[in-house]
């Protein structure tokens, strides 16, 4: 991807133009803050997008995948094609911000700046409308489902690339912790595959003073998980990754009752697919195993959630270039390293080449924490990337 890159003229005219709107942006932001909408049910959501591309003169197209919502603009006779996208749904979770915009709809929030990533896309196609340079097709894809990683999947079974072709696909996510407006690329897996697996243990429940006339799946359930870590330490490749978290375990309701089974759920993220096959294999067996140890046995459901994300080096590298040329050094990141959280964008870059990238929310609480707030600072940077990104993409 040889393009050439010299971004001095257009970095000040959009910083420019989207720093006059952007009390208009943090608005729009902090409405779809205060009306999050679960997964497949981003309806309002959905409509406002379409309403505001509708308003910029983009060709939209609505109901894609769900309430996917899809806008072009074609300029110029340049043949090259380039496709952003933005997630679009809330999380089930109680807010607890306290802030003047919280969430209005009881138990949904916005607690993973998904609000954000939309208001960064919109003031960027509102500029690429009125003062976009470029030759070719713009097309912006904003996807509902993230959360429950089926969006992408879905929007691509509806045929978005067959529909709305593109030759690369970009996205982004803010990430607490990093400097606010500092983006950062990482070449490669960039974020984990997620498989998820449900095992119940089966003992014979009794009471708690004659342990011995039962078959206690507590202590089964117990061990498991103290040996489940022993398929990372001892199973995978000591250079690759893997994470195995127990998240939920449920089980009797007296201290005096030795129940009858026991409820887990855990989570499995790798990055390559071999580790991944790995973790499905072992996962169930050492589950049957601990389990029969203890007179007990376990039954495993295990399912595959979303790959992990790998960014192609080519547009990675170009994506990086653009940021480069039109940011401090200290606003990109020298050495960004993948994170272990998951993403569907996965998905997309199965499909079509392309990057995913980070920019820093600043010293906020984690995401999905109902104390998270996305930071409305961000909002003109990202945007300003995406524009330079598109124009260069299209020059």
């Amino acid at each position: 991807m040889n393009i050439h890159i010299d971004g001095a003229r257009h970095r000040d005219d959009a910083e420019r133009a989207i720093l006059a709107l952007i009390d208009e942006f943090v608005a729009i932001r902090r409405d779809l803050h205060q009306y999050p909408e679960l997964s497949f049910q981003e309806r309002r959501t959905s409509g406002l997008i379409a309403k505001y591309l509708l308003s910029y003169g983009y060709e939209v197209t609505e109901g894609v995948g769900g309430y996917g919502v899809v806008a072009t603009l074609k300029r110029g006779q340049g043949d090259r094609r380039i496709g952003i996208r933005a997630d679009i749904d809330a999380l089930p979770i109680t807010e607890a911000t306290d802030l003047s915009y919280a969430s209005h709809n009881p138990g949904v929030m916005h607690a993973c700046g998904h609000d954000g990533h939309t208001t960064i896309l919109l003031a960027a196609a509102r500029y690429l409308a009125e003062h976009g340079v470029f030759s070719g097709t713009l097309t912006l894809i904003f996807q509902p489902a993230e959360e429950v990683g089926a969006g992408a999947r879905k929007m691509i079974e509806d045929r978005l690339f067959e529909r709305f072709p593109v030759d690369a696909i970009f996205g982004l996510h803010n990430w607490p912790g990093v400097a606010p407006g500092q983006f950062g690329f990482v070449e490669g897996p960039a974020m984990a595959s997620v498989d998820q697996a449900l095992i119940r243990v089966v003992g014979r429940g009794g009471h708690g003073a004659a342990p011995h006339e039962a078959v206690d799946p507590v202590l089964a359930s117990a061990s498991f998980i103290t040996a489940l870590q022993s398929i990372v330490a001892r199973n995978v490749d000591p250079l690759e990754m893997a994470v195995l978290t127990v998240g939920s375990i449920h089980g009797g309701s007296a201290s005096n009752v030795i129940p009858e089974s026991v409820e887990l759920k855990l989570t499995a993220r790798a990055y390559s697919e071999a580790v991944r096959d790995r973790l499905e294999e072992r996962v169930p067996a050492l589950a049957r195993a601990q389990a029969e140890s203890f007179g007990a046995h376990a039954e495993v459901n295990y399912r595959r959630g979303f790959p992990a994300v790998v960014n192609h080096v080519d547009e990675t590298r170009f994506a990086r270039r653009v940021a480069e040329q039109i940011f401090p050094a200290e606003q990109v990141a020298r050495d960004f390293r993948p994170r272990t959280a998951s993403e569907d964008f996965a998905y997309m870059l199965q499909e079509r080449p392309g990057s995913y990238l980070f920019v820093g929310n600043g010293d906020s609480t984690p995401l999905h924490s109902p104390q998270y707030n996305f930071n409305d600072e961000i909002i003109a940077p990202a945007a300003r990337f995406w524009v330079h990104l598109a124009e260069t993409f299209l020059s």
